[in-house]
């Protein structure tokens, strides 16, 4: 209201039309921060970090309630054994975007913080392998012939997507929503995926510089674009890297000198490409399956092995044959087989993703049948303690009479996890199991 009456008084207008109000930020115990609890956390603390005593200090100095100072040392001492460490201003913005849920209040736990501030290092990670890759390098920006990959494509294609999803929701004062759409595509898409994707075009001799020119130019642009989007949450990281783009990447070029007054990105800037969108996604499947195979029977990433895979369509395998070289890159397999048939194979580990199973033959991953039981026996025997804990807070009526109900949801949500992890435990057992039989037939 003051400052409203203020803008009318001085400058003949109200200074703003519309009022954004979140809900209460509580401690991570759901507690309403105050002094006198001794609970308020400073957001300057959370920024620069803070050793223990002094932290004590500032929390049982000047208490309306002196006798209150003991227990107030007390609990912080034991819920910051080591004081606040600096998680720096982007992390601390963004995790409040990130909780800014409609309708309640906040529960601040340092644990989100620490989540986003680890997203910022992501961020910067990512940004120092597109400028590694195109400093100095020709990008396409300037001309030049381009030729641009299926991965390229599929990029600015979701890209395009998480940008209408953060322009709508920030239209619609949803942050929270805007915040995931902008962390998923940054972690999920383009770190995990895209930035892997480039790798084998931009290493290899046997690409055309039509096709790296058109690597770089998709990974500058895309970055430069991003930084944009996510500059009103993040404004410091954003700006640094933006700084450190050549000129001929930003919006204005040379003459523009920060970011903040660069346009914000609108929807369709890059349009939607379904074809490329079809074209990752059996190469993704394949890679992921991969993945989860070596997860989960703990095989290093440097251990090749061979993959047989059976396709939903005709057409997927398609896909997968023209980007073999790029699968056995990525996955460090050593040969890709299709197959219609299971029946024939050796004992094999087994992940079925978006309609690909992916098949990777066990004596290739496990050098001793037994030990390999043991350990899978050892996790199951775990996974089943876990079950039991879970199913045992449920069968107490008090708990779940008294409990808030997304707590409740929780135990349910983790039992239905534990069962299963037991259920492909036991198939890992089963194929093991065959692996041995298979070796003694052998």
């Amino acid at each position: 209201a003051r400052m409203i009456m203020m803008g009318l008084k001085f400058m003949g207008d109200v200074p703003f039309r519309e009022v954004y109000i979140h809900g209460l930020v509580r401690d991570a115990h759901g507690q309403k921060m105050s002094k006198s609890k001794g609970n308020v956390l400073d957001p300057i603390d959370l920024i620069d970090g803070i050793d223990l005593e002094s932290l004590v200090q500032k929390r049982t100095s000047g208490l309306m309630q002196p006798e209150m100072a003991k227990k107030i040392e007390k609990a912080t001492r034991k819920e910051f054994p080591e004081g606040i460490p600096a998680f720096g201003t982007d992390a601390l913005r963004f995790t409040f975007a990130a909780l800014a849920s409609t309708g309640r209040d906040i529960n601040f736990d340092l644990g989100r913080i620490e989540g986003y501030r680890n997203f910022c290092n992501k961020l910067w990670n990512a940004a120092r392998y597109v400028l590694m890759n195109t400093e100095g390098r020709d990008t396409g920006l300037q001309g030049g012939p381009m030729e641009f990959s299926a991965a390229d494509r599929w990029i600015l294609s979701r890209f395009e997507q998480a940008k209408r999803e953060v322009i709508e929701a920030i239209e619609g004062y949803r942050f929270d929503l805007a915040a995931q759409a902008l962390y998923e595509f940054t972690w999920n898409e383009y770190c995990d995926w895209y930035l892997e994707l480039s790798k084998p075009v931009l290493q290899s001799e046997a690409a055309s510089e039509a096709q790296k020119r058109g690597a770089r130019r998709t990974l500058i642009e895309v970055l430069e674009a991003y930084l944009r989007l996510l500059h009103p949450l993040t404004p410091f990281i954003t700006e640094e890297i933006w700084q450190s783009l050549p000129p001929h990447a930003k919006r204005g070029g040379a003459s523009v000198h920060t970011i903040m007054v660069q346009p914000y990105p609108e929807r369709a800037d890059f349009p939607p490409d379904e074809e490329a969108e079809r074209a990752v996604a059996p190469i993704k499947a394949v890679i992921l399956g991969a993945r989860q195979i070596r997860g989960q029977l703990d095989v290093p990433r440097s251990r090749q092995m061979p993959l047989y895979v059976k396709t939903a369509a005709p057409a997927d395998w398609e896909i997968l044959a023209a980007n073999e070289s790029l699968i056995r890159f990525l996955a460090n397999v050593t040969q890709l087989e299709r197959i219609g048939d299971d029946s024939a194979l050796p004992p094999t580990a087994m992940q079925l993703v978006e309609g690909c199973a992916v098949h990777a033959p066990l004596a290739s991953l496990i050098d001793d049948p037994d030990a390999e039981l043991a350990r899978l026996a050892k996790r199951k025997t775990k996974a089943r303690q876990d079950l039991a804990r879970c199913e045992a807070k449920l069968a107490n009526q008090k708990f779940v009479a008294n409990a808030p109900a997304e707590i409740v949801a929780q135990e349910r949500a983790r039992i239905a996890e534990f069962t299963r992890e037991i259920e492909q435990l036991e198939e890992q057992e089963r194929r093991v199991g065959l692996l041995k039989t298979h070796e003694r037939s052998g």
